[in-house]
């Protein structure tokens, strides 16, 4: 399969952030630090719009992220992104505005018809985990040429 690295997950997350669905909007604010055949780093500042009512990191959005973000690392193996199958969240910590926060997503297995990915939420300052996740995805779809839209 063709592998992709950092320069090709930093244009499908622009490609994303700017296509006015609602994972774009969870990508306004992230950055991709690393990353390539299967995995990825970025960061992200917690903005007013990230909380929830309490002032905290909110649930939905986490969830989106590791969504997305593991999602996004899975296309970096060459990989069809797939649709979920599951999609599992650990809340650990919470994480307030201002706050930096790293994502590493990875992907623990592609094979022909299913993909298995997790995904860890870090405060950058600690390294204390926030969140954990991951999920499964069903891939044995028909091949989608999404590469025109992010070169």
């Amino acid at each position: 399969s063709v592998k992709r690295g950092v320069d090709f997950l930093r244009a499908v997350v622009k490609y994303m952030a700017e296509d006015g669905s609602f994972g774009g909007t969870c990508l306004k604010n992230i950055q991709i630090l690393d990353g390539g055949d299967g995995r990825l780093k970025a960061e992200f500042k917690v903005l007013p719009e990230h909380l929830n009512s309490g002032g905290g990191l909110h649930g939905g959005f986490t969830a989106s992220l590791i969504d997305i973000l593991t999602t996004t690392a899975l296309m970096s193996k060459g990989a069809q992104p797939g649709v979920s199958v599951d999609l599992r969240v650990s809340y650990l910590k919470a994480a307030k505005e201002g706050d930096l926060v790293t994502v590493e997503a990875s992907t623990l297995k592609a094979g022909r018809k299913m993909a298995f990915l997790e995904c860890e939420l870090r405060h950058k300052a600690s390294g204390e985990l926030i969140a954990k996740g991951g999920q499964t995805k069903f891939v044995d779809l028909p091949k989608l040429d999404y590469s025109k839209n992010i070169s």
